[in-house]
């Protein structure tokens, strides 16, 4: 006798099979955790290595446009510069042009670290690229154009 899968469980499996979301997700947390990985002998994360190359501009960018490149709100950015600010990588400021608006930038230290990981990166990226079937350019694209007007 064979067992009759419920209709909500069979909607369960479509969705963990077809979801987007889910499948970007996932997928979002095993690139994080391989590069994770890799910086670690730097002690810093993927989060961090991102971060820090939003403020490795020739003007310390507004904390309002690391949000924009990181698609995260400026609360999360603040608290994620924390950290960094911690270990002496980077330094948030008033602008001068805005008083209520903050600018943050990297130290010299930071700009060091960036340094060494920037290999690390290139290394671990090209890796992934590899194993991707035409490069990353198509998941890039589609990644992009998604939440585009």
């Amino acid at each position: 006798m064979s067992k009759t899968i419920p209709a909500a469980f069979q909607t369960t499996l479509h969705i963990r099979d077809h979801c987007l979301c889910l499948h970007a997700q996932r997928a979002a947390r095993r690139l994080a955790r391989r590069f994770d990985e890799a910086f670690r002998p730097l002690g810093i994360t993927s989060g961090q290595f991102s971060l820090m190359n939003g403020l490795n501009r020739p003007t310390p960018p507004p904390i309002s446009a690391l949000a924009t490149l990181l698609a995260m709100d400026r609360s999360t950015v603040t608290a994620n510069l924390k950290p960094l600010e911690r270990q002496g990588l980077a330094t948030v400021s008033i602008d001068p042009e805005d008083r209520r608006s903050r600018r943050a930038t990297l130290t010299d230290e930071g700009r060091a670290l960036l340094a060494r990981a920037t290999p690390i990166w290139i290394a671990v990226h090209g890796a992934l690229e590899a194993e991707l079937d035409g490069g990353g350019d198509a998941l890039r694209a589609g990644l992009n154009a998604v939440g585009r007007p």
